[in-house]
């Protein structure tokens, strides 16, 4: 790997699940007590929790006309009486208080006082496709050892992958990492992969709201199945945080359980996500005023994503200078094969008629940006949100954290926002996540 090459895969580390932190060296690793894969998955059960009636989300005529397009079903109201039930769940580890203690420490993470053991699960279970029709999903689930009873729950929200093999469920990272966190201080730790990711079928809708929050409410309902099955039970009682794509999924899901009989969303602590691409982060971008290798790559993948939802183009090479660029965001390609022929610039990746619309969006694109644009809007007084951000970041634009914290603060939401200061976006979650565990702890009542 030439020196060119390799600083742009790590310039680009934000796109995978590459927390220096959150990857915990071998050795670590070895020390814990794995259980092989093939001796600990869970036959499907009847779902312990019944799952609400759920209707797939409302959509404008350019998406389902672009849905039509594309050979996927109409959006219409489908009902799934086993929603959030489980279909496999694996064992991936078992670790003493100890082993846990040591993997948080070497992976940067706060250590409890008296940190429990833990037992992580991969688990796949029945959710809903962006149609509203019958999939599956995948997640990952870690249950404490000593606490057993009225476990409050923390849901972690991973960043931007590109490929399914780098998902929590499937690969070390922070979205294994972050709940084993929480687990060793007496929570249930939960990181969805989100559709198409892990072992979900299909492809990633990337940044798709309404999903990163069914998703992730569904694999909530197979950690209350899972946790029955293993003799403990879940108080209902809901912390969810979640970093860079997590911190919008982190706000979509909070949003979405508004509403919701079971869950009790009692925080929320979402860092450095992109809420207002249109009026925040595609200004920053055309603007000059991120870094260009990220910015192509958060660009190309988006659009490519979106497309499949939206139908903004009917031919890649009418966004894309090099057509072939839409074949790499198919959830097969690593992360090194993707940004070894990635563009290096959005001017470089993208047509000048594709710039222009992003300028002045309008149609299927404006309602893409629009309908994921709104994760910050419509709440209610009575959830506190604590945002975190930083003004160095030149990744995911300081300004969505400035224009979340307007938007909760107009609905009358308890809402703050710490800047943590001239630093990249990956030092963000260093800075983050240990106040976000302290604040956490304190809600629950150590």
């Amino acid at each position: 790997m030439t020196p060119p090459t390799r600083t742009r895969l790590l310039a680009l580390a934000c796109a995978g699940s590459l927390l220096a932190w959150a990857v915990v060296p071998a050795a670590a690793t070895a020390q814990a007590a794995a259980v092989p894969a093939q001796a600990a998955v869970v036959p499907a059960q009847a779902a312990v929790v019944p799952a609400q009636a759920a209707a797939a989300p409302a959509v404008g005529p350019a998406v389902a006309a672009g849905r039509a397009a594309l050979g996927v079903p109409a959006a219409q109201p489908v009902t799934i009486d086993d929603r959030g039930s489980i279909v496999t769940a694996t064992l991936l580890a078992r670790r003493s208080s100890k082993q846990v203690a040591r993997y948080l420490a070497r992976a940067g993470l706060p250590v409890p006082a008296r940190p429990q053991g833990a037992d992580l699960y991969a688990v796949v279970h029945r959710t809903l496709a962006v149609d509203g029709t019958p999939t599956t999903a995948s997640g990952v689930v870690a249950l404490p050892h000593r606490s057993r009873k009225h476990l409050w729950t923390v849901t972690y929200e991973h960043g931007t992958l590109a490929t399914k093999a780098d998902a929590p469920s499937m690969d070390e990272g922070d979205g294994r990492a972050v709940p084993l966190m929480f687990a060793a201080a007496g929570f249930a730790g939960v990181a969805p992969d989100y559709l198409g990711l892990g072992k979900g079928p299909g492809y990633h809708p990337y940044l798709d709201a309404a999903t990163e929050a069914s998703a992730s409410a569904d694999l909530l309902r197979a950690a209350t199945e899972l946790a029955g099955r293993q003799g403990r039970a879940l108080s209902g009682d809901l912390l969810v945080t979640g970093f860079s794509q997590g911190g919008h999924a982190a706000m979509a899901l909070a949003r979405s359980l508004r509403d919701d009989d079971t869950w009790r969303v009692r925080a929320v602590a979402p860092v450095s996500g992109p809420y207002r691409l249109r009026t925040a982060e595609m200004p920053a971008l055309l603007g000059g005023r991120l870094d260009p290798s990220i910015a192509a790559f958060y660009l190309a993948y988006w659009t490519v994503s979106t497309n499949r939802l939206h139908r903004l183009y009917d031919s890649p090479g009418e966004v894309f200078r090099r057509p072939a660029v839409e074949r790499l965001f198919d959830g097969a390609h690593s992360f090194r094969q993707i940004t070894a022929e990635l563009p290096r610039t959005p001017r470089e990746l993208a047509t000048p008629a594709y710039l222009k619309r992003l300028a002045a969006p309008s149609g299927p694109l404006l309602e893409a940006l629009e309908a994921n644009d709104g994760t910050c809007a419509g709440w209610r007084p009575g959830v506190p949100v604590h945002l975190y951000g930083a003004h160095g970041d030149k990744e995911v634009a300081f300004a969505n954290s400035r224009q979340c914290l307007g938007q909760l603060r107009a609905a009358g939401v308890k809402a703050t926002l710490t800047d943590v200061g001239d630093v990249p976006h990956m030092a963000t979650p260093h800075r983050a996540l240990p106040e976000v565990f302290r604040w956490f702890t304190r809600i629950r009542g150590a």
